[in-house]
């Protein structure tokens, strides 16, 4: 899969215009951007389920320019490789996050998560509390929960759910008018599909929908227990949370479950403003997010 900014179609460049960076897993290699001044203290933006760092793209433009930003593409997904023998599960995830971050040996770590991202970018960094700064959560859940929608239950079915996900491409495709309110552009629309474009290239995409939690007592339920034990720590950072009312995933009950657990945090909640909150919510949730973490220290 293409990894450079070079390689990519000028129509993508344009909207994405980075030059990502490569860090070797024993599985594969991630893509992922540094992009700002170099510091030891760096905004980390976690993607989730299938999105990528495109997903990213306006907050790191608004931000590149005073602080160090972090985006990795997770293994499987965006511009990294996507091995098809891998085990696709949290456990994994995080370890590989936790590998690339410790690689840029980071003092300090601001988060910011989507999705999937959630869990992985917390599971990452929370065992090391010393080092989380402010955090921005962004449509996610970190915690079980039994609320999932039908049509992801529908991704799941043996064999069926594969055959839908990565034959007909009916998770990442149908995301980009299910997953905002606002209909996304051509072009914006094509970025998020790009490394989505074959069988091969969607096993993230399915095997994520198969690894959500289920209460079963399978390694990632595991993972996501000690996640869920370690989220009073957050009580003890800033915490935006910035959420679009309109996900029909990650709907208002989990915006409810955040706010109780969190009760100090700042929020917002964004009424006609759906999953990619980012695409629907433009401008605002990029300030949002860059006021939140600017003066970081």
């Amino acid at each position: 899969m293409v990894n450079t900014a070079a390689q990519l179609p000028d129509w993508l460049r344009r909207l994405y215009p980075f030059e990502p960076k490569r860090f070797t897993t024993p599985a594969g290699a991630m893509s992922y951007l540094d992009e700002g001044p170099r510091s030891d203290e760096a905004v980390v933006m976690v993607h989730g389920n299938p999105t990528w760092s495109f997903f990213y793209r306006d907050v790191v433009l608004g931000l590149r320019g005073q602080m160090r930003c972090i985006v990795p593409d997770h293994l499987g997904c965006g511009l990294s490789e996507k091995p098809q023998h891998w085990d696709y599960t949290l456990p994994n995830h995080i370890a590989n996050l936790r590998a690339l971050l410790e690689s840029l040996q980071l003092r300090r770590i601001h988060l910011v998560v989507h999705d999937w991202g959630g869990p992985i970018g917390l599971g990452s960094v929370l065992p090391q509390p010393q080092k989380l700064g402010r955090v921005v959560i962004l449509n996610t859940a970190a915690f079980a929960d039994t609320v999932v929608p039908w049509r992801i239950r529908l991704c799941r079915a043996p064999l069926l759910g594969e055959l839908i996900v990565r034959g007909g491409n009916g998770f990442a495709w149908p995301a980009t008018w299910m997953a905002v309110s606002n209909p996304m552009s051509s072009d914006v629309k094509r970025g998020f599909l790009f490394p989505y474009d074959s069988w091969a290239n969607r096993i993230a995409t399915h095997r994520f929908v198969v690894d959500i939690p289920s209460g079963r007592g399978t390694p990632s339920d595991e993972a996501l227990a000690r996640i869920e034990q370690a989220l009073p720590a957050l009580r003890e950072r800033s915490v935006l949370i910035l959420w679009g009312e309109d996900d029909f995933c990650f709907n208002r009950h989990y915006f409810e479950r955040w706010s109780q657990l969190l009760p100090n945090a700042q929020k917002h909640l964004l009424p006609g403003v759906g999953h990619y909150l980012i695409e629907d919510a433009g401008r605002f949730a990029v300030d949002a997010v860059r006021r939140h973490l600017e003066n970081v220290g």
